[in-house]
């Protein structure tokens, strides 16, 4: 080994700031140490009463093992071990409460931050001050402290030995610091690391953060997406009618302006459930249900697409989430119909007192296109809101039509 990489852990910075670490337990265990000096001298005092010792003893007691076991010291402690120590520790789910395995290991991790710290401050405290007095009396400086004691064998008149000794005690400590604070940094994954159930629910937040995501990328595609599908065909119509249709290019307009407005509220929506001020959530604009089935309809047919819709039940006694999945669906068939379809579109729901099931079918330009497709994003999406109700889909060609089955079970409100 050179004496370079011999030196290393005593200029490394990380030494140092495990050294900060170590010593942040040394003043944490300062009101301990008082507390305990203060119960030893109740203890070998004879004035105060021995009826009122034990019960102070043990408030005494619950005030120095409570802060151990509190999940938010194992907050504080991860957050020191992530700055000082450089460990990649992640915090503690939000509301989920540890369990006794977890409190007892960050129980011990702090006692022994507290004493290791404890132990570290007084070295520091007792023998670095000892070892500068021994490098500076070899320069002549404080000799006249070190000339009259004797440390072991040596006595102030040893000058050479005792600045051999003053730089080995720096050495020695420098040391000390950097294998204790490498030692905490490899038990503090063991001691503070995520149990099991932490591991479970943070998998679970993420896993819910996904599919949310996933869910926000649905709203927008079938909802812009739409809004792009029926602005582009009646565009494309009034173009063509221009010059002899006046008044065919003014409701296309007018279509054109309304499923422009209402993609901007779908958009609006989305934007604010990615805003995390609630207020904003609150503000955000409702979403589309079955309720405004008729609505969609009309934008298809005013687009040019032939629409013949059939509904059997009440829609508002269905679920509000099993209410906007199915509008989503009957949306993304109605798109995927304008751009890839041939002839009318007919759309039935039925709403049964324990599931909706809804149809969609129209002829294709292509049959055999259809049926070596695969389908797109749309129908990715369909299959995604369907699982997530437990529901049933069929999606595909079915001989020279294409046909959207979907049953989405629910619970009926009353």
């Amino acid at each position: 080994m050179t004496p370079r990489a011999a030196l290393a852990p005593l200029i490394a910075g990380t030494t140092w700031r495990r050294g900060v670490f170590l010593l942040l337990g040394g003043v944490l265990a300062l009101p301990y140490g008082l507390l305990a000096v203060t119960c030893a001298e109740m203890l070998a005092g004879s004035t105060t009463p021995r009826p009122l010792v034990y019960p102070l003893l043990v408030i005494a007691a619950l005030i120095a093992v409570v802060p151990l076991l509190l999940d938010g010291s194992r907050a504080l402690e991860i957050a020191a071990v992530r700055a000082l120590l450089g460990v990649d520790l992640p915090d503690p789910p939000p509301g989920h409460r540890g369990d006794r395995e977890t409190r007892l290991r960050s129980a011990l991790w702090i006692a022994t931050h507290l004493i290791v710290g404890a132990l570290v401050m007084i070295a520091l405290f007792g023998l670095l001050p000892m070892a500068l007095a021994f490098i500076a009396q070899q320069f002549g400086i404080g000799a006249e402290l070190t000339s009259r004691e004797r440390y072991g064998p040596l006595d102030g008149q040893d000058s050479g030995w005792l600045t051999v000794t003053g730089v080995l005690l720096l050495v020695a400590l420098g040391y000390a610091v950097a294998g204790l604070g490498a030692l905490a940094g490899s038990m503090a994954p063991v001691l503070l690391g995520p149990a099991q159930a932490e591991r479970i629910a943070a998998l679970e937040a993420q896993a819910a953060r996904l599919a949310e995501r996933n869910r926000l990328a649905r709203e927008l595609h079938d909802s812009v997406g739409h809004a792009l599908t029926v602005a582009t065909l009646q565009a494309g119509a009034a173009r063509e009618v221009l010059d002899t249709d006046p008044e065919f290019v003014r409701r296309a307009l007018i279509a054109i302006e309304d499923v422009g407005r209402t993609a901007m509220d779908d958009l609006d929506h989305v934007l604010g459930l990615l805003r995390e001020n609630s207020r904003d959530r609150r503000a955000a604009a409702p979403q589309r249900t079955l309720a405004d089935l008729d609505r969609l309809v009309a934008d298809a047919r005013a687009a040019g697409l032939a629409v013949h819709a059939q509904r059997s039940g009440d829609p508002t006694r269905v679920p509000a989430v099993v209410s906007r999945e199915g509008y989503r669906i009957v949306q993304e068939g109605l798109t995927n119909a304008a751009r890839h379809g041939h002839g009318p579109v007919t759309v039935r729901l039925d709403l049964h007192p324990d599931a909706l099931e809804l149809e969609l079918v129209n002829a294709v330009s292509n049959p055999d296109r259809a049926r070596l497709g695969r389908g797109g994003r749309g129908l990715d999406g369909m299959r995604e809101r369907v699982l997530l109700l437990g529901g049933r889909l069929t999606a595909g060609p079915d001989g020279d039509r294409w046909l959207i089955r979907a049953r989405l079970p629910y619970e009926e409100t009353r």
